[in-house]
């Protein structure tokens, strides 16, 4: 009796060490790929120059490519709360970073990661964590690739460790539906400069106190000239907010320098006549969430789109 109480309790052991993540209930599985026994270089770095840090650790090796239907989520949204379950299941954060100070262009592609269309990854906003926690069967590692495109979030989880009776334990889809609040969806851009006269261009990305736009495709932009293209009257100001860290005279002159290097973007790169465009900025007088915590400072470093005259 003893002994099958025991064997009963191994395998419920197991199986609650097996599960980790608890996903948003509207994350749908893209990709899996299982090895029995594999290896995988984990990064542990930033890029140096000529490569990424990284350990290499074997186990029983599972990826998965996740799908968050939720337009405008921020990349910190995504992964937070995941950070938070990781450390609640006794997981020890390794490494963190975020696009530019992971090495942008270089750690993405010095990363290994599942193919697109399944593992979307935008170069030019992104974060990455590594962790590990060691259990009875031996260490275990995961790593989480967070990015996002304008109509959805991408999360790939990377986990090495002892073989599981069911790696599929790995994420459940149980936690509340993740949606992001107050930004509209890029492809709603013409209707919110139709009905409202802005709208909030959500899927740009800066690097964290510089004023130069991520050297990528921004679906916000397409909008944006698109609908300018069709509206050649239309003349609108791009107006540029930051958070609240640093004195309002510096951020009015950050955010007015955002706006003028999306300006420019929409000049060189979508074919917007610069009659049309004018660039400002607010700083953190136009706040638009809480500046008391992560998220909402994220959110406030915006761009938005104005109308300012028809003809």
């Amino acid at each position: 009796m003893i002994g099958r109480f025991c064997a009963l309790f191994c395998v419920i052991a197991s199986a609650a060490q097996a599960q980790t993540l608890d996903f948003p209930s509207n994350a749908s599985l893209q990709m899996e790929e299982v090895s029995a026994l594999d290896s995988y270089a984990l990064p542990t770095g930033t890029w140096d120059g000529s490569a990424v840090p990284v350990k290499t650790v074997e186990g029983t090796l599972t990826r998965q490519a996740w799908r968050i239907d939720a337009p405008s989520l921020t990349t910190l949204q995504l992964l937070r709360p995941l950070r938070e379950q990781l450390r609640n299941d006794r997981f020890r954060i390794l490494f963190e970073c975020q696009t530019e100070a992971c090495g942008g262009f270089d750690f993405r592609f010095g990363t290994d990661t599942l193919r697109p269309p399944e593992m979307q990854i935008n170069i030019g906003d992104f974060r990455f964590l590594a962790a590990e926690r060691t259990g009875a069967g031996g260490p275990e590692y995961i790593s989480l690739f967070v990015s996002r495109t304008a109509q959805a979030g991408y999360v790939q989880v990377t986990r090495v460790g002892p073989d599981t009776a069911d790696h599929n334990a790995l994420v459940t889809t149980t936690a509340p539906a993740l949606r992001a609040t107050g930004i509209p969806a890029t492809q709603d851009i013409a209707l919110a400069l139709e009905q409202s006269g802005h709208a909030i261009l959500a899927d740009l990305t800066f690097q964290t106190g510089s004023a130069q736009l991520a050297q990528t495709e921004f679906s916000s932009l397409q909008a944006l000239a698109d609908y300018l293209l069709v509206n050649p009257g239309r003349r609108v100001a791009l107006v540029g907010h930051t958070d609240s860290s640093g004195s309002l005279e510096t951020n009015i002159a950050l955010s007015k320098q955002r706006a003028g290097s999306v300006l420019e973007r929409l000049v060189s790169d979508y074919g917007v006549r610069r009659a049309q465009l004018a660039a400002e900025g607010m700083g953190y007088l136009a706040p638009i969430a809480t500046n008391l915590t992560p998220e909402g400072r994220e959110a406030n470093r915006r761009v938005e789109v104005i109308i300012t005259s028809t003809e």
